[in-house]
């Protein structure tokens, strides 16, 4: 079933390029290539997490939350004097204990998962949006001078050893190898995909089913806590709802690459190529001139078939 999935994946992928090149000037330019990748790079970080907890067969709605509070309390705290490289220790903490939270209570109350991340979500938004709006006039919003280092990592004209490459590129490509491999060749790997199969069998080997649940969500909230603050580098400000997007994003590219929302099949590999096929579907629609509305009606209209296949 996998090697079908990455078999169509591949397929679907490589029929859209040629599209978007014979139909779009400028496709194949290197600077389209580029911003292409540094799109997709943020989505497939923000995947990592909702890839692991659907081979749990659970969700997590709170990943796009995480992301807008993450990106403005990092700004936030920069303004307020906060040495940068701090201020970024703690959005990550906090996106763990944000995942420790969707683990706990969500491995205790399995059947409402969704709802529970949702409010987590929620909850995670709001507190962040007090804290950050005491003695200022919006907190949906937040300006600031964004550190050198920080744009550079996320930025279209980001180096990498003085190289034209945005290093954000190369985050998710070690990220990718390491994390495919560690679901493939490793005793966890394949104690995640066992549990997500089958818990009875789990459950009779003596995998923790508590502690590797609880341990997708914590990784969940990390990467998602780390999609905002690299965006922050992208922006140049903080801005709480610039990961609404990714709530039906990283469900639709962890499905439409060809893992199971009901646990057990599929992996990281296939998310790749999932956010790779919604990044080139929205690069040509925009190519092609369509309005954002234009640009949701066509999506979703490729994302059924793509999802039957």
């Amino acid at each position: 079933t996998a090697q079908k999935s990455v078999f169509i994946g591949i397929s679907v992928l490589i029929a859209l390029f040629i599209i978007g090149a014979l139909t779009i000037p400028g496709f194949l330019s290197l600077l389209n290539m580029k911003a292409m990748l540094v799109f997709a790079s943020f989505l497939g970080l923000a995947v990592v997490g909702q890839t692991f907890v659907a081979l749990l067969g659970g969700l997590d709605l709170s990943i796009p939350f995480v992301i807008g509070a993450s990106n403005v309390a990092l700004m936030s705290l920069i303004t307020k004097g906060v040495p940068p490289w701090l201020a970024l220790v703690a959005v990550l903490i906090l996106g763990l204990i944000v995942g420790l939270v969707n683990g706990i209570l969500s491995f205790r109350l399995q059947g409402q998962a969704l709802i529970l991340t949702l409010g987590v979500g929620f909850f995670v938004k709001g507190g962040v949006q007090i804290l950050v709006a005491m003695g200022t006039f919006s907190a949906g919003t937040v300006f600031g001078v964004v550190p050198d280092w920080m744009r550079n990592i996320a930025s279209m004209n980001g180096k990498t050893v003085g190289l034209p490459i945005p290093p954000i590129i190369l985050i998710w490509i070690i990220a990718s190898i390491i994390i495919i491999v560690a679901l493939r060749l490793t005793k966890w790997g394949r104690n995640l995909y066992a549990l997500g199969g089958s818990r009875l069998s789990s459950a009779r080997l003596s995998i923790s089913e508590r502690g590797y649940w609880i341990g997708a969500y914590v990784i969940s909230g990390f990467f998602a806590s780390l999609t905002g603050a690299l965006l922050l580098g992208w922006s140049g400000g903080g801005f709480i709802g610039v990961g609404d997007t990714y709530l039906f994003l990283t469900i639709a590219a962890v499905v439409v690459g060809g893992t199971s929302l009901l646990g057990g099949v599929g992996g990281y590999g296939l998310s790749v190529i999932g956010v790779l096929i919604l990044q080139i579907i929205t690069t040509v629609l925009v190519g092609w001139g369509l309005s954002w509305q234009g640009q949701q009606f066509i999506l979703g209209l490729l994302i059924i078939p793509m999802v039957a296949l």
